[in-house]
């Protein structure tokens, strides 16, 4: 069965049984507390707790989906038969029950059952289950032990787990959650590792493969860490789509299958190396640059906080394994185009994007390819200086701050050699790197000067509403980067791949007049900064930002933390123009204007 069939296949057994289609959310979540979208339930946590109804909004309790998702949790094991950092999610939910709609256990079991025996075909004997085996605080899982047992599953093949492998969630730090049962297909004797324990979760052993996650809500995880029951119960399940491929397609694991192969003939075209002889960093590089692409089409731009940080990894993470294959340069490029042939069908956002895709990877490998050689020799000459075999603080933020090493490459490339690092060294480096950097700041306010004049203060407002009209002209993927302010010009930079055509810098100019025309009132509204996050107001760095903030809107039209100070009225700015538009660095463009 090819992957596409699969898809259609799972989607097609949910909707006769009831199941609302959905359509994947993005790989950017609604919830604040995590980076990227890491489970096909998180577009639905409002209705697993409670606080929207899925009757009214979808008309059912039950649905289904294929959800793209995004973990870098595990990116020490990418390189394995079973691990990924982008992968696809398989998924049916039934949120909440009643006596018209909706399931619990033994219907979420039965359907798993019959989707994998009788649609897929794959042999229940060989079959094997974890069920949650309870804690001080939380009970056995003993009705789903049951219910296996009643389908054909013999308890000789049903173990038990705790906490770590058989309770699921929350997806952030509190929120529903449940005890998991697991469907673990057995691949064989071959595939045995000598001398080690083979069983259900060995972390050595990938003879065991998790096939299917049924995920049973029962509980709300608190603040406090404990756990109370939710109002109603739910079921949340996930298929692994990569793993289910290459069991159907029985390939050693997903790499070799035709949702990766395409990348891995590219990278032996690009080292004029060989797959089989170099698998594991093959995998790595191929599972990077899938993930950066899937990513970058988001809008995100390598940076050094939260998710540019994961994409900055990912990035050059790939670029040091291509190193090591001795790639051609500029390898990322034709990689990822493989990657946005294989999903462009599946998600046509990535076909859409391509440009746009290929301008970040591409610049960011330039940069990175700029300082990686020169990095990499400070390393050598570090390795053979010390004798204790440990990187100091100091010495990590070096190489962090001046070659563009992300710490974990750091760490990776250490312990090949032999050596430790030293971690909270390098965050004591770093912290006092960004206290230094904020008391620059402080002699600036939102990129203007606190004594700020009655003209600086009406750039600054202009400023909001170039953020906003920026926003709406090229995109969502838009973030300020930057600002400077004099009461002679303002000063604007902006995340963006490329330069901006002349068209859409006088969209920019019309749309910004339009609004100074209006004569929109600038309301200030002081509130948490949790609050103004959750209300859509933009901002810049905000781990600076104290705990209550200053929120400027201007109509509907533009929403952001700032501190001021402004224009009372968007009609004292008077006209806005645009008298240049350049690049900023990698990803960032920058444009300077005045009012007159």
């Amino acid at each position: 069965m090819k992957a596409l069939e699969l898809r259609k296949v799972f989607l097609d057994f949910f909707e006769k049984r009831g199941h609302k289609v959905m359509p994947s959310s993005s790989l950017i979540p609604n919830d604040s507390s995590v980076l990227f979208t890491t489970a096909g339930m998180q577009q639905f946590e409002p209705y697993f707790l409670g606080e929207k109804d899925p009757l009214k909004d979808f008309g059912t309790r039950t649905l289904t989906s294929i959800q793209k998702c995004f973990r870098s949790d595990d990116i020490e094991e990418i390189g394995d038969d079973t691990h990924h950092t982008f992968f696809e999610m398989l998924g049916n939910w039934s949120i909440g029950k009643d006596e018209n709609s909706g399931y619990f256990k033994e219907k979420a079991i039965s359907f798993a059952l019959e989707f994998l025996t009788k649609n897929l075909g794959l042999d229940k004997n060989r079959f094997w289950v974890a069920i949650f085996k309870g804690d001080k605080n939380l009970p056995k899982d003993l009705e789903s032990e049951k219910i296996w047992q009643k389908f054909g599953i013999p308890k000789e093949r049903i173990k038990e787990f705790g906490m770590k492998d058989n309770f699921w969630g929350p997806v952030g730090k509190t929120g529903p959650c449940g005890p998991n049962t697991e469907i673990h297909y057995d691949r064989g004797e071959k595939f045995n590792v000598p001398d080690n324990n083979c069983g259900l979760n060995s972390q050595e052993c990938y003879r065991f493969v998790e096939v299917w996650n049924l995920v049973f809500m029962e509980y709300e995880k608190e603040e406090d860490g404990s756990f109370k029951p939710l109002s109603q119960k739910s079921v949340d399940t996930g298929a692994g789509f990569e793993r289910l491929v290459s069991i159907l397609e029985e390939k050693e694991s997903a790499y070799e299958t035709e949702i990766f192969l395409p990348e891995i003939k590219e990278i032996e075209k690009q080292t004029g190396k060989k797959y089989q002889d170099n698998k594991k960093f093959f995998r790595i590089i191929a599972d990077h640059i899938k993930g950066a692409t899937f990513i970058a089409s988001e809008g995100i731009l390598p940076s050094n906080v939260e998710k540019g940080y994961i994409l900055r990894r990912l990035i050059r993470r790939a670029i040091r394994y291509g190193k090591l294959l001795e790639a051609r340069k500029s390898f990322l490029i034709p990689v990822s185009q493989k990657v946005i042939d294989i999903y462009k069908d599946v998600y046509p956002e990535l076909k859409n994007r391509e440009s746009d895709i290929l301008v970040v990877l591409g610049k960011e490998e330039e940069r990175f390819e700029k300082t990686l050689e020169k990095g990499l020799k400070k390393l050598e000459k570090l390795f053979k200086m010390k004798k204790d075999k440990v990187l100091e603080g100091d010495e990590l933020f070096f190489l962090y701050e001046t070659f563009g090493f992300p710490l974990e490459l750091i760490e990776e490339i250490a312990v090949e050699k032999g050596f430790k690092i030293n971690k909270k060294g390098f965050q004591e480096s770093l912290e006092r790197h960004r206290k230094i950097s904020r008391a620059g700041a402080e002699k600036k306010f939102g990129g203007i000067g606190k004594e700020a004049s009655y003209e600086a203060a009406k750039l600054h407002t202009a400023t909001h509403l170039l953020n906003a009209a920026l926003r709406k002209v090229l995109g969502e993927h838009v973030r300020q980067m930057g600002s400077d302010i004099t009461p002679q010009r303002l000063r604007f930079d902006f995340s963006h791949p490329k330069k901006l055509a002349p068209e859409e810098i006088k969209e920019v100019e019309k749309l910004v007049n339009e609004k100074i025309e209006e004569d929109i009132e600038v309301k200030k509204k002081e509130m948490s900064l949790e609050k103004a996050l959750s209300s859509g107001a933009q901002g810049v760095f905000k781990e600076k930002y104290p705990e209550r903030v200053s929120v400027y809107t201007i109509g509907d039209f533009s929403k952001e933390i700032c501190a001021g100070p402004h224009a009372k009225r968007t009609s004292e700015l008077g006209h806005f123009k645009i008298i240049k538009e350049q690049s900023a660095g990698a990803g960032v463009r920058r444009i300077k204007a005045i009012l007159e």
